[in-house]
């Protein structure tokens, strides 16, 4: 499938800042699902850094504003050429050990109710996969989607305490579901193009790590791997570590961000 994306973040700040430094993820995944034709990632008056690819293999670039900055804006736009793999991310080259990822952080730290839900899902499944879709099914069926009923500092147990939230809440709380059993999991941003009552162009997934096949994508929002619909950008611990776009701003006063994205079947423009 060919995907075209195009998602312009704007940041606004009264008072001015002083200074913007920002640390970008924003470009694909190398791997055997998806190949890039055409990307570009325009931020109008920044200072570029070198760019680099992390222990994760993710690509990341800084962007520093300097003197009076009233307005930030990322433009991001570019065509991918996606294949349904069935969530395996097979041929992504990466140096950080999965048992790095069993690790319990702020927003995925497993609550008595998330490890109970972990206990119960996994209870008579044949092999790691059949655990790892059991606990998608799981966090799926006890998290109804409904936008709007958390934010961004909302923690997995919460969500599942709540019994409602969107896609970075079934993110966290399969990851927090997951490394309560001691197995490796992940939260991963990028993009979907998708219809219906469950369609974020700017999504969020899990990926677990299955023996035998290595890191596999789990979306708990749609109950399905990711296939051809899906562009991956990067991972991180959380969706604080694994966000597209992190940074600092020097001075005191109001950010606001608006976000627009659209991912369009490029093979039907």
């Amino acid at each position: 499938m060919r995907l075209q994306v195009n998602h312009r973040t704007t940041y606004k700040f009264d008072p001015p800042m002083r200074g913007v430094a920002q640390s970008l993820r924003l470009w694909p995944s190398l791997f055997e699902g998806q190949s890039v034709l055409d990307w570009n990632v325009d931020i109008d008056g920044a200072i570029r850094g070198a760019n680099f690819r992390d222990g994760a293999g993710d690509l990341i670039e800084t962007a520093t504003f300097l003197g009076t900055v009233e307005e930030v804006v990322i433009e991001v736009s570019g065509t991918v050429e996606t294949t349904d793999l069935s969530g395996v991310l097979k041929g992504h080259r990466e140096k950080v050990p999965p048992l790095a990822y069993v690790r319990r952080g702020p927003f995925t730290h497993p609550s008595p109710a998330i490890r109970d839900l972990a206990t119960e899902a996994v209870m008579g499944a044949e092999n790691p996969l059949a655990q790892a879709h059991a606990l998608a099914a799981a966090v799926g069926e006890a998290i109804a989607y409904t936008p709007g009923e958390t934010d961004a500092q909302t923690t997995a147990a919460e969500a599942l305490d709540a019994g409602h939230g969107v896609c970075q809440d079934h993110a966290h709380t399969l990851v927090a579901a997951a490394i309560c059993l001691d197995i490796p999991a992940r939260y991963v941003t990028g993009y979907l193009h998708a219809e219906g009552d469950i369609a974020e162009a700017s999504h969020a997934w899990a990926e677990i790590y299955v023996q035998g096949l290595g890191w596999v994508g789990f979306d708990a929002s749609n109950r399905v791997c990711p296939d051809e619909r899906y562009i991956r950008l990067g991972s991180g611990f959380d969706s604080i570590d694994a966000a597209p776009i992190r940074g600092v701003s020097q001075g005191a006063g109001a950010e606001l961000m608006d976000v627009d994205v659209t991912v369009l079947d490029a093979g039907q423009q």
